[in-house]
């Protein structure tokens, strides 16, 4: 039996970018609702329920990052030239936004408030050049004959890349108010519902944005949806409106749980949310990896370099998804002010 490498490769690094932006994108939104808390005190309650995990949560961006490097290095190099610009703010962020966290925790008192500061700005720089990373991916990638990037260094800037960047400032601030919902408790319990209620209305208006003017952007998406000029293909519509559909029981889920003032359920709808997202984005551009003219099949290593990663990813990946749920798990329970998880 001859495995599809390459396309289990991609299902990988699917799935790897899936899970970060699930799990990093509820920290980030921590980062983001920073601003808006009511006192210090509720800052490192903040803080310490993302403590325990924030860190293992980017090991799926490297995981993502790393495989796509290694598994597709035709589709690494066309798209490291045409986003460097956002790629590298994003890094530089992450790194901001680490140290601003340890410092914060366990620096003298006198430089709190410029820490705290620094943690809400690498939050929402990072989460902004996501935004335009993905927004320049959706765009397309212009590409010459070779499969080489052939674009200016800031085609990733349009009007298009800061609608998607500001949506996902939106929703990632709806995952980490949902989250807030779950781990914590009195006044920053309350507040968090506050704010899932507006990160959910913006969140859901974005959303539908987004969805129209990227059946704008490119021909092929429009097609692939259904929509051929003034036309509407019916039968190429009716099997994807499940993903849509999703997305709205993971509203229905959020909005029902925060009216029954359930701890858990408006997290769940918010993953739901951004699931039916990410299938809707994949459904848009499979089998393409660099849209829109590589796919992942162009773009993969040969495969008994795939078939050598695969055997070290198969022991890779139960571990990260072992020490993941052992960590939340451990971890399960409320964080206060005075005595922290409990």
């Amino acid at each position: 039996m001859n495995l599809d490498l390459p396309l289990i490769w991609a299902g990988i690094i699917a799935v790897a970018v899936l899970m970060y932006v699930l799990l990093d994108g509820f920290d980030l939104g921590v980062g983001i609702l920073f601003p808006f808390a009511g006192s210090p005190q509720e800052r490192d309650v903040m803080m310490d329920s993302v403590a325990p995990v924030w860190d293992g949560n980017e090991t799926w961006l490297v995981l993502g990052g790393g495989g796509l490097f290694a598994a597709f290095p035709y589709a690494y190099a066309a798209l490291m030239p045409a986003l460097y610009v956002p790629i590298l703010m994003m890094l530089m962020a992450l790194i901001l936004r680490g140290v601003a966290f340890e410092f914060r925790l366990r620096g003298r008192r006198r430089g709190k408030a410029f820490w705290t500061v620094a943690f809400a700005v690498g939050s929402i720089t990072a989460t902004v050049a996501q935004g335009f990373v993905l927004g320049g991916f959706i765009q397309g990638i212009t590409l010459d004959e070779a499969g080489r990037f052939a674009g200016g260094r800031f085609d990733w800037l349009t009007p298009y890349t800061v609608l998607v960047a500001v949506g996902l400032v939106a929703g990632y601030a709806l995952l980490g108010a949902t989250w807030l919902i779950w781990k914590t408790e009195d006044e920053l319990h309350g507040r968090a519902r506050l704010w899932t209620w507006a990160a959910g209305a913006t969140t859901a208006a974005m959303l539908a944005a987004v969805s129209v003017a990227t059946l704008f952007v490119h021909p092929r998406i429009a097609l692939r949806w259904g929509f051929d000029g003034g036309a509407l293909d019916i039968g190429r519509l009716l099997p994807l409106s499940a993903i849509p559909l999703l997305g709205a029981v993971g509203l229905a889920v959020l909005a029902v749980g925060l009216v029954r003032r359930s701890h858990g359920w408006p997290f769940l709808g918010a993953f739901v949310v951004f699931l039916s997202g990410y299938l809707g984005l994949a459904v848009s551009f499979f089998p393409n990896i660099v849209p829109y003219d590589m796919s992942f099949r162009e773009a993969a290593s040969a495969d008994n370099a795939l078939g050598f990663m695969l055997v070290g990813v198969l022991i890779l990946l139960p571990a990260i998804l072992g020490y993941t749920a052992w960590v939340y798990w451990v971890f399960r329970g409320k964080v206060s002010a005075d005595v922290g998880y409990h």
